[in-house]
């Protein structure tokens, strides 16, 4: 059952506290992961939470319904079609879209709360979206992934044998819209070695 709630509840609950929030020893920070599908975003994250555990990605709110094992304020913020609308009305999304027929974005206000706690808040998502942040939180730090060289990124694009032909097309003509991009973004790595990249991601969030 899809969790829903009123424009009133309190959607983030687990993020709010009554106490105040001591001043942080070091500032906290919205960075922005991006890059072309294939690249090793994704990887490239997995690898650094699991040396980095205290590390915080930023959860996406959705109109979808939760999939089985899915959990409200983990996987997602699952919410009515009727309070994303207000969400965006009020100005509360980093950054939304809709696919599929469903809103998929990124709300402020846990954002602002880890920032505010000292904490570096990762947000990795599509160049769409990181372009709406770049407006929206003009202090976020951008950095876009970038491949060794097009045959390499198209290489890892039909190794994973989850596309036909036609997918694949598609997926290396928006690469190529993206990678044109990469220069409005603060840092470029290069996703040649994983773990000279992770090294690399981690000099730069911790």
């Amino acid at each position: 059952m899809t969790q829903t709630l009123s424009p009133d509840a309190a959607l983030f609950s687990n993020e709010a506290s009554d106490e105040p929030i001591a001043a942080p020893a070091t500032p906290g920070r919205l960075v922005v992961l991006t890059g072309p599908s294939g690249v090793g975003k994704g990887t490239l994250l997995h690898r650094l939470r699991q040396e980095h555990p205290g590390l915080y990605l930023s959860t996406s709110a959705t109109t979808r319904a939760p999939r089985e094992g899915e959990e409200h304020g983990k996987d997602y913020y699952f919410v009515s079609r009727e309070r994303f609308e207000a969400m965006i009305a009020a100005g509360e999304l980093l950054e939304w879209a809709e696919f599929a027929g469903n809103y998929y974005g990124t709300p402020r206000q846990p954002v602002t709360v880890q920032i505010e706690r000292g904490n570096q808040v990762i947000l990795e998502i599509e160049l769409k979206g990181a372009r709406q942040v770049a407006q929206s939180f003009p202090a976020a730090f951008k950095i876009f992934i970038v491949p060794p060289s097009p045959e390499e990124l198209e290489r890892r694009i039909r190794d994973r044998g989850q596309d036909d032909e036609a997918a694949i097309t598609r997926r290396l003509e928006r690469s190529r819209v993206e990678l044109d991009a990469a220069d409005e973004f603060d840092l470029q790595i290069v996703n040649d070695n994983l773990e000279q990249a992770v090294a690399r991601l981690a000099d730069v969030l911790l």
